[in-house]
């Protein structure tokens, strides 16, 4: 029998809590999808642990683990084609980079699969000209995580680390503009053996039932690799919300999770620290005890 410790399983219930809230009493919107929110604005953070390899992958229903994994080490190696994502049996961005999607973005001379300067590129080239997935940027535009790592281990107080995915000169470019678009990172008592690295990250446009509980995986599991990377201890992540929305198609699924009680979450391993970040793989991580409910299905929006 798995036991949820008191802090894995307050933190789970902090999501549960706001998912609660917008179902009581968010406001009901149009959105770009066509399919209808309920929604709130700026929602208290979510501040989750990631101290003694705590690592907050959700319980109450089962999260696409491997697809958050893969996913973010393509943002890291800088790479905007999803067919590289789908080669490896990830398909979450497969709907967006869509013959049918692009064209309807005006993106017609891009080949499909083809997603433009998004995530990965904004933080490995931000400012480079954009001329498709399959060119070399290698030393073009500004890459901004070898900036944050840089500062990590140089200038650990400097108040600038931080990485932003959000562009207004390439978002014509873009299948999607980001929606977890900026990230800070802090380092605690620098110097010591105590060192802890912490992010806090603002997302402008919150699928609280189907991207929410991969985002938070997501830029903690980001947290742990650059503090793997440069020497520290994670510390904690931070998750602050715009627009935070339910979609009507996931009301009935989200009735049923919220029912669920959280389980205590699993602990993250890191096995090996590659000379670069973006040789990190899945096999340098060991997921250790994830137990969760089962599977809850919700329809992404396109």
């Amino acid at each position: 029998m798995t036991v949820a410790t008191t802090v894995s399983n307050d933190e789970e219930k902090q999501y549960l809590r706001l998912v609660r809230e917008i179902l009581s009493s968010g406001e009901t919107r149009g959105d770009r999808t066509g399919t209808g929110t309920l929604a709130l604005f700026a929602p208290p953070q979510l501040r989750f642990s990631l101290a003694e390899s705590s690592f907050p992958l959700l319980t109450t229903k089962r999260v696409f683990w491997r697809g958050v994994v893969e996913e973010l080490l393509w943002f890291i190696r800088g790479q905007t084609d999803a067919t590289l994502l789908a080669a490896r049996g990830v398909h979450i961005w497969d709907g967006n980079g869509s013959r049918e999607f692009l064209d309807a973005r005006g993106l017609r001379e891009r080949r499909e699969g083809d997603l433009g300067p998004v995530y990965g590129f904004q933080w490995r080239h931000f400012g480079a000209a954009y001329e498709g997935a399959d060119m070399d940027y290698a030393g073009r535009g500004v890459d901004q995580l070898a900036e944050v790592i840089r500062k990590i281990r140089e200038d650990p107080t400097d108040r600038r680390i931080i990485m932003s995915a959000w562009n207004p000169a390439d978002m014509h470019l873009m299948a999607l503009p980001p929606c977890h678009m900026f990230a800070q990172f802090f380092v605690s008592h620098p110097g010591t053996p105590q060192a802890t690295l912490s992010c806090q990250m603002y997302q402008r446009s919150c699928d609280i039932g189907l991207g929410v509980p991969f985002n938070i995986a997501s830029y903690a599991l980001l947290t742990c690799l650059i503090a793997k990377f440069t020497g520290l201890l994670p510390g904690s992540f931070v998750h602050c919300m715009g627009d935070t929305h339910i979609y009507a198609n996931h009301v009935d699924a989200l009735r049923v999770q919220v029912e669920r009680e959280p389980r205590a979450f699993p602990k993250l391993h890191i096995r090996r620290v590659p000379d670069r970040i973006e040789d990190f793989t899945i096999e340098d991580l060991e997921l250790v005890g994830y137990n969760p409910h089962g599977k809850i299905h919700m329809d992404m929006a396109v």
